[in-house]
């Protein structure tokens, strides 16, 4: 399956949902926001998603600090 990533091309094999593909990533879901084809993907939905070929995504990382 190829999916696009934050404006980068990545290849992944078998079946994948969004909450699998953060954890591949090594990012932590709650410090971040993810758009999923244009649209804003709620939290509580990241496990439920499934990934297709050619979708698009967006993870942006929030950041705190002062």
């Amino acid at each position: 399956m190829r999916i696009l990533v934050n404006g980068n091309w990545q290849e992944h094999g078998g079946a994948l949902s969004v909450a699998e593909l953060i954890g591949k990533l090594a990012l932590d879901e709650r410090r971040l926001a993810v758009e999923l084809n244009e649209k804003i993907l709620p939290r509580a939905k990241y496990g439920q998603t499934p990934l297709a070929d050619q979708d698009r995504l967006e993870i942006v990382t929030l950041v705190g600090g002062g």
